[in-house]
């Protein structure tokens, strides 16, 4: 299952927004959706809620999902922050297995219209289980990533055929299915995200 298709249905599921991260070690994910308001973010942001938000303590100690109602020890109402921002019903969603190695995907969902079924939740999880054993699968070839830094140190595409002594649909081939496998929608999202994956 690729992220982008996940996207349609999860933008159903929680059409206030949704902040999906995949595979997250210490600090960074393998790959994100972000599809959050941004006063909501820069709210978020701005207070360092991350460290003091129920929802992120509730992910490191769970599998599976909760409504924000029923998350405990908020003192700095993050809860409440999110409800005078319109996102008046939140759930999040975690998944990790004991061969992860710490690492470990998650998500945040809102709606402002009714709270979540169980059943939309249940799928929810489903689609970031899969995600997530599909990502730790999905790792990228030598090659691939070869073909990346290339393109990250600036070389066109004919220059890149040039050093690899393939043809230049070679080297499209390579960055199309690295670009698949990082869930990137363009050449530029793959390089960001294979930046902050340190791969290059």
């Amino acid at each position: 299952m690729e992220l982008r298709d996940c996207e349609t249905r999860l933008n159903q599921i929680a059409p206030a927004g949704f902040y999906l991260a995949l595979r997250v070690g210490y600090s960074f994910p393998e790959a994100e959706l972000n599809r959050l308001n941004s006063d909501w973010v820069d709210i978020y942001t701005q207070h360092g809620l991350v460290v003091q938000d129920p929802s992120m303590h509730w992910v490191y100690h769970n599998v599976g999902y909760v409504r924000w109602a029923d998350l405990k020890d908020d003192p700095r109402d993050v809860v409440g922050m999110a409800r005078r921002m319109g996102l008046l019903y939140g759930a999040t969603i975690s998944f990790n297995t004991p061969r992860d190695v710490g690492r470990r995907s998650h998500a945040a969902l809102f709606r402002s219209d009714r709270d979540f079924t169980d059943a939309e939740l249940q799928e929810a999880f489903e689609m970031l289980k899969t995600l997530h054993v599909d990502a730790s699968q999905r790792s990228l070839t030598a090659a691939e990533l070869e073909a990346i830094r290339y393109r990250a140190d600036g070389l066109l595409i004919k220059q890149i055929a040039a050093k690899l002594a393939i043809s230049e649909s070679g080297v499209k081939a390579r960055l199309s299915s690295a670009s698949r496998k990082l869930g990137a929608r363009n050449a530029i999202e793959m390089l960001a995200i294979a930046t902050s994956r340190r791969l290059i």
